[in-house]
């Protein structure tokens, strides 16, 4: 994923390093259509910043690793059988263990902790932590020699100023484990993203296929191991929470950003990342009935301006 420049990419946003540098040098090969362009963003602004809350619903009667593990093995699994009835080939063993390696971290380590924590933290402040990933990515990239230069210094302090806010704002450590978990989450998604550049793994789709197969089957052993059981029937609410992060959240809004980024700039195509916090907060409050203070949305601001900082630097960069 990483080029010359640094750029922070969820897990399913892996398309291969022709595609994500022809979409660098050239947008697009033909007119853009700019209605489907608006509407894809629109997806990726909404459906990913509605994931935390579609989280938080899942896991209200199917026990969190679990139902993480659920949703990745079968949206791997659909991804992985498309790609090979298109002739994608099959990894190799060096591009297994990579992808063995990415997925650990970023569904194991980043989604896995999400979901655990909220079972104590609100969703909207899960969003805002996790938020921070760029941050810590910067600050990985100096293990492979890229240090941040300055303006990007300049995003990690704001950064970490907001998370000090939010720490002090938002009650996050009236569950002390829910906030070490999710205080973890952003940090194994960042070191997995920045070691992910450095590993062989498979080329486009497959290594979102991969990844999220064997991300799946991780949680899904680790939900196992810590006593985590399947005991009455989950509720029709939470059932239709996994469904949606399934098809929309996993499937639907990746092809949405694969769609965005062979089109428009990349600047624009990860401009969901200053958006889906706050949509985040906002579903939050709405759907929810999470409260959220003054200083929470100081923070997030803070955080928000800092991550801004960073992309910029690495533009620049």
């Amino acid at each position: 994923m990483m080029k010359d420049s640094f750029q922070a990419k969820p897990l399913f946003e892996q398309l291969s390093g022709q595609e994500e540098k022809q979409a660098v040098i050239s947008p697009t090969a033909s007119k853009p259509n700019t209605l489907a362009i608006v509407l894809a963003l629109l997806a990726l602004y909404l459906i990913w910043g509605s994931t935390y809350l579609g989280i938080r619903i899942a896991i209200e009667s199917i026990p969190p690793l679990l139902m993480m593990g659920v949703r990745f093995i079968i949206a791997g699994g659909i991804l992985y059988l498309f790609l090979r009835i298109r002739g994608v080939p099959t990894p190799n063993r060096s591009q297994w263990l990579g992808s063995t390696a990415v997925g650990i971290l970023l569904i194991g380590g980043g989604m896995g902790g999400v979901a655990t924590a909220e079972q104590w933290v609100p969703s909207s402040v899960a969003a805002v932590c996790i938020a921070t990933a760029p941050l810590w990515i910067s600050l990985f990239a100096g293990l492979w020699g890229r240090w941040p230069v300055r303006s990007e210094w300049l995003g990690l302090c704001l950064g970490f100023i907001g998370v000090v806010l939010l720490n002090l704002g938002s009650g996050l450590w009236a569950s002390p484990l829910g906030a070490i978990i999710l205080l973890i989450a952003p940090v194994c998604w960042a070191f997995g993203s920045a070691w992910s550049h450095h590993l062989q793994l498979p080329s486009g789709l497959m290594a979102s296929a991969t990844q999220m197969l064997i991300g799946g089957v991780f949680v899904t052993i680790m939900g196992l191991i810590l006593g985590q059981r399947i005991t009455s029937l989950p509720t029709m609410q939470s059932l239709l929470a996994l469904l949606y992060l399934i098809t929309f959240g996993s499937l639907i809004a990746f092809s949405a950003y694969g769609y965005v980024l062979r089109r428009v700039r990349p600047a624009l195509a990860t401009s969901y990342a200053y958006v889906n916090p706050v949509v985040a907060v906002c579903l939050g409050v709405a759907l929810a009935g999470e409260s959220v203070t003054v200083l929470t949305v100081v923070a997030m601001v803070v955080i928000l301006v800092g991550v801004g900082l960073i992309s910029l630097g690495r533009v620049k960069g």
